[in-house]
């Protein structure tokens, strides 16, 4: 587990790399998914969850896109002190931790998918695709196909 100590003056120092850290490192961390804890340097107090939520103040003020509208936000204030906080609580981490499954999911398809030969992936789009025109042509000439013979 890397440790950083946060000083009065606002620095970050990582005690495994002995140096000054600033919050992009420490975002950096976050997205490589490497274990870490941020503590004050006076306290020792774990404070870990102020560092991320800085981030992510930043990250809403730099980007164009923002995550979290005014009105997510809105509700999630809301929450505080409400006797479903807990509730929520769960409720969003298991659904973002859903949605990180789901979408590594579609990643791996997608990478399956496409690490065959450029080709063979074109082959069976046309395959798919003249498949769904027959199907569809032979419709509107009256032919039978297969949902018209189940009927």
């Amino acid at each position: 587990m890397r440790i950083l100590k946060k000083y009065p003056n606002r620095r970050l120092y990582d005690t495994t790399q002995s140096c000054f850290v600033a919050l992009e490192d420490v975002k950096r961390l976050v997205l490589t998914g490497e274990p870490f804890e941020v503590h004050d340097s006076k306290t020792g107090e774990n404070i870990t969850r102020s560092v991320l939520l800085q981030i992510i103040a930043e990250q809403e003020a730099d980007s164009g896109g923002s995550l979290l509208t005014d009105e997510v936000l809105r509700q999630l204030i809301r929450f505080y002190g409400d006797s479903l906080h807990g509730l929520l609580r769960e409720y969003l981490e298991r659904s973002v931790t859903m949605f990180m499954e789901q979408q590594g999911a579609f990643h791996e398809q997608l990478r399956t998918m496409l690490s065959g030969h450029p080709l063979n992936l074109m082959s069976r789009l046309a395959e798919q695709n003249l498949d769904i025109w027959s199907r569809m042509t032979s419709g509107l000439r009256g032919e039978p196909n297969e949902q018209n013979e189940k009927k």
